[in-house]
């Protein structure tokens, strides 16, 4: 009789995942065509011309209700990576003078929403006690401006960036969306300006939750019907560079998609998620700038192996099998490899592989050692991922938070985390040695993350034989049904992202990026879990994103 060792990856005593296909074949990627290198020239030529007309625009003496219109619109059309230095310089002085700037727009909601938002969102640290202006004797808010919809709308946003314990930004949110949906409800938004599009867009999603270039898309092209909305060089500007910025993304997706095939195991193990453009949108939304791109690499690669990993520890494993595994990730030692299966082989020394080809260009590149540091990431993740393993092939149940003090662990965030840190320019050694001071906020991400992923999974994969999720732990342990478990787990995710946003601050150009990073990997996460799994299941809005995002430019 065979043993479980020898079984073949196809042996029908095995669980299934059953999930979808890959709907993206390789062809498609390779033969993705880019832009002529005269066009890219011609383009690169306008673009250039654009951006110093632009680089004027943010110099020029405005108003400051004007500087913080033009910020706010660099941002949501996706070009404003291109004027940090200069947009940095405008809140700078905007920040040191907060009192004075306020006073100045005490009768204007909307700038001083948009004063707030942009501030909160670079890293400075301002007051909720700005709103205090806009609040009568008996504490309720007024919609105070030029245009009271467009206010409320701009408070809507703005109060997205409360931090734990800000009773005011609460308030203010509940008001807003209050106003906001009756405004919607009697008709009162009008059509014109693009207003009533803009305040449907953020009642469903506000934009700190959005994931970055998705939402650049949608802003230029909700622009592109009304040159009242944004100054029509910055709509050109944007346009052309989101085409350009796009020609780079098909370069980065076939080289990957060339590694990937080169691996060969979507062929030789046929039972995981292949995932490979699906993978590549996560490195978008974690970080979508041209300059880093190296970082889409590592962490598209790394999603790649997250995911076929997590489906041997999930589904396809044997118990015997994943603790095989697990000790040789422990060990990191190629003689390990010796006891596991051949399907498990493939997968240990294809990561193996992975984890020492970074290593290595880190090496060459700054002289550090990360190796030891990934190591241990990786290896954390499948020790997690085998406690959960555990529980399923011994039928446990565990406590809501036995479960996610294990969760946010297995979600996989702290490693992509570190592979995002760890290829960031700007690391040292000082700062690879400084990383365990993330730790709270990579575990506050990390459980925002995990809760967003079990909100939308669970069902399928309590149904193909999965460990209890945070909804099932919730009910198990309080006795409650699946409504009030889904209601107080939308409670914790709005805690999280206080959480989140009150440690948004930084220091430096790592800690910047690095905190960017955090923020996005939430909203990725918020992206594919929105309506259901967007990632296993990959049609419907993940894979008309893909196609905008990546295979059709904007016509201009």
């Amino acid at each position: 009789m065979a043993t479980r060792q020898a079984m073949s990856i196809c042996d029908p005593l095995r669980r299934s995942g059953n999930y979808h296909p890959n709907i993206w074949k390789d062809e498609s990627v390779q033969f993705l065509t880019s832009t002529s290198t005269v066009q890219r020239e011609e383009k690169r030529e306008r673009i250039n011309v654009l951006k110093e007309q632009t680089r004027n625009l943010i110099l020029e003496k405005q108003q400051v209700a004007e500087q913080l219109q033009l910020i706010d619109h660099l941002q949501q059309l996706g070009v404003a990576y291109h004027f940090k230095d200069e947009i940095a310089g405008v809140l700078s002085r905007l920040h040191a003078s907060l009192d004075y700037v306020s006073s100045q727009l005490k009768d204007d909601l909307h700038a001083t929403s948009l004063l707030f938002r942009l501030l909160r969102a670079s890293g400075f640290s301002v007051s909720q006690d700005l709103f205090e202006t806009f609040r009568d004797e008996k504490g309720n808010f007024e919609a105070r401006c030029e245009n009271p919809i467009r206010g409320l709308l701009s408070l809507y946003e703005a109060s997205y960036w409360e931090k734990e314990g800000e009773s005011v930004l609460k308030e203010a949110m509940d008001f807003a969306t209050e106003q906001l949906k009756g405004f919607m409800e009697d008709g009162s938004v009008p059509e014109s300006g693009g207003l009533r599009e803009q305040v449907a867009h953020a009642l469903q999603l506000p934009l700190n939750w959005r994931l970055e270039r998705v939402q650049h898309r949608w802003f230029i092209e909700a622009c592109s019907g009304d040159d009242t909305i944004v100054n029509p060089l910055l709509l050109e500007f944007a346009k052309h560079d989101f085409n350009l910025v796009q020609d780079m993304y098909k370069s980065e997706l076939r080289e990957l998609s060339r590694w990937w095939s080169e691996l060969e195991l979507s062929e030789k193990l046929p039972f995981f998620r292949d995932r490979l453009i699906e993978n590549y949108l996560w490195a978008v939304g974690i970080t979508y700038e041209p300059d880093s791109w190296r970082c889409r690499m590592i962490e598209t690669k790394a999603i790649c192996f997250i995911t076929l990993i997590d489906d041997i520890y999930d589904v396809y494993g044997t118990l015997d099998e994943l603790q095989l595994l697990t000790d040789a990730f422990d060990r990191w030692d190629l003689t390990a490899m010796d006891k596991l299966p051949e399907y498990m082989k493939l997968a240990f020394f294809a990561l193996y592989n992975l984890v020492h080809e970074e290593g290595y260009r880190v090496m060459k590149e700054k002289g550090l050692n990360i190796v030891p540091d990934l190591k241990r990431a990786w290896g954390d993740l499948w020790k997690a991922d085998f406690e959960e393993a555990k529980w399923f092939h011994h039928g446990q149940t565990p406590k809501f938070n036995e479960y996610l003090e294990n969760a946010w662990v297995t979600i996989s965030a702290p490693t992509i985390l570190l592979n995002a840190y760890c290829v960031s320019k700007d690391l040292t050694e000082e700062a690879l040695k400084s990383f365990p001071s993330y730790y709270q906020i990579t575990r506050s991400s990390s459980t925002l993350t995990r809760l967003y992923d079990d909100m939308a999974t669970s069902t399928d994969e309590i149904e193909r034989g999965d460990v209890a999720k945070c909804i099932q732990c919730y009910m198990h342990e309080k006795g409650v049904s699946e409504e009030v478990a889904r209601r107080e787990i939308k409670e914790l995710i709005m805690k999280y992202w206080r959480e989140l946003n009150g440690s948004l601050t930084w220091d430096s150009p790592l800690e910047e990026y690095f905190k960017n990073v955090i923020v996005n990997t939430n909203r990725a996460a918020q992206f594919f879990y929105q309506d259901g799994d967007g990632y296993g299941k990959a049609d419907g809005e993940t894979k008309s994103q893909i196609i905008s995002l990546f295979f059709e430019p904007i016509q201009i």
